[in-house]
């Protein structure tokens, strides 16, 4: 049965906004403007509009134990991500976040064999070996992007870790509330930590609000923080989730190139080389298994 067009816009429309997001990330942070701001402005305008697209769609909220829980591990999951990328993306360039967040299928593969029982074949071994591998050599070489790109990309990934883990803890929860309903929440929830978050460690309004900053602002939370969460849950149901797991290894290729595009960022044949690891090993860990079968 051959896809929709509603389908095939969509799937193109997620691949351009993951594309885009962590160069949307990088600007928004930039021309005077602190990180911890742009952050928390996205997540501001971004709370705002999905409350009223929940409200409007008439989605129900549910109230269980198992819901509240649900909506809690949300917002912490959406707060150390969120906080971990932004931060990080002050010390490498936009693309290598990409790539690095491509790992977090690995990472919560690995999870939930650990917690959820979910089988961890010789395909999904070598898939996390590879991808580690990839990080250890874009680690290894990150002074070239700068003394302290090391420490973008350990915060980077500690955002996956963090994504990770709260993937595996609401699908142990199974809670099974929309998936507007958890975004809202989640976003809700966590908006009080990061206008906290602004007002200790930076707590300055900008003065002007450069035009790049602002749209980037504007863009990621109408785009990264709500269309593109909405377009991923109606692939999610409509078509096979192998096929939509394909978003994630063309993602980091498409940020290295939109970033190297238009924002002068380097590609170096190490970064060429770790990405290649990680998208390997990607591949290993979803398609792996069917391949050796």
């Amino acid at each position: 049965m051959q896809p929709s067009t509603s389908v095939i816009s969509a799937y193109l429309g997620v691949i351009l906004i993951w594309s885009t997001t962590p160069l949307g990330i990088k600007w928004s942070g930039e021309e005077g403007i602190s990180f911890l701001f742009g952050l928390t402005a996205r997540m501001a305008i971004g709370c705002v509009l999905a409350i009223v697209a929940v409200m409007l769609l008439r989605i129900p909220m549910g109230l269980s134990r198992k819901s509240v829980t649900a909506y809690c591990a949300s917002a912490l999951g959406i707060y150390v991500a969120m906080l971990c990328a932004y931060w990080g993306a002050n010390y490498i360039p936009s693309g290598w976040v990409a790539v690095i967040w491509g790992t977090s299928s690995v990472f919560t593969g690995i999870l939930a064999q650990r917690y959820l029982g979910e089988p961890l074949g010789l395909n999904r071994i070598l898939g996390l070996l590879l991808s580690v591998g990839g990080l250890a050599t874009i680690f290894l070489r990150s002074q070239e992007a700068g003394e302290q790109a090391w420490l973008g990309v350990l915060l980077v990934l500690g955002g996956v870790l963090g994504q990770s883990s709260t993937a595996v803890w609401l699908k142990w929860l199974d809670a099974k509330e929309h998936g507007l309903m958890m975004t809202a929440s989640g976003l809700l929830l966590s908006l009080p930590f990061f206008a906290l978050t602004w007002w200790i460690f930076d707590g300055q309004w900008p003065q002007q609000m450069p035009l790049r900053a602002g749209l980037s602002i504007v863009y990621l939370a109408v785009f990264g923080s709500l269309l593109g969460f909405s377009l991923y849950y109606f692939l999610i149901n409509r078509i096979e989730a192998s096929r939509v797991a394909l978003i994630t290894l063309v993602t980091p290729v498409t940020s290295l190139l939109i970033g190297h595009w238009l924002n002068h960022e380097p590609l170096s044949l190490t970064v060429y080389l770790g990405t290649g690891l990680i998208l390997a090993g990607l591949a290993s860990f979803q398609w792996g298994g069917r391949w050796l079968r």
